[in-house]
């Protein structure tokens, strides 16, 4: 299995992901035309929105990234490790869910 790359695609999959329900609309069409650009198709952009992924790597990411704080991580991380995602790019997923949400409230 090829590595993982918390690259764009993958950033924009979980920032769409965790945006609101409620977001702006303003806000949705700038993270619409973002991933886009991106090149993540208009059904890959509707499946982020629900918090999933064609790519299995970045659905592992997304299901961390989505993960409450005070739960147990353990197997969300154990499940993205086995899909290839390595230590660091863990590392680089939580923070940027982490800032992500606190940003969100």
């Amino acid at each position: 299995m090829a590595g993982f790359s918390f690259d764009e695609r993958a950033r924009l999959s979980i920032e769409l992901a965790l945006a609101s329900p409620d977001q702006a609309e303003s806000g949705r069409r700038r993270l619409n035309a973002a991933a886009s650009a991106a090149g993540l198709s208009g059904a890959e952009i509707d499946l982020a929105r629900r918090g999933a992924s064609f790519d299995h790597q970045i659905s592992k990411a997304i299901d961390l990234a989505l993960a409450n704080e005070d739960d147990d991580n353990k197997l969300l991380r154990m499940a993205a490790v086995r899909a290839g995602i390595d230590e660091a790019a863990l590392l680089r997923i939580e923070a940027f869910a982490r800032d992500a949400k606190a940003v969100a409230r």
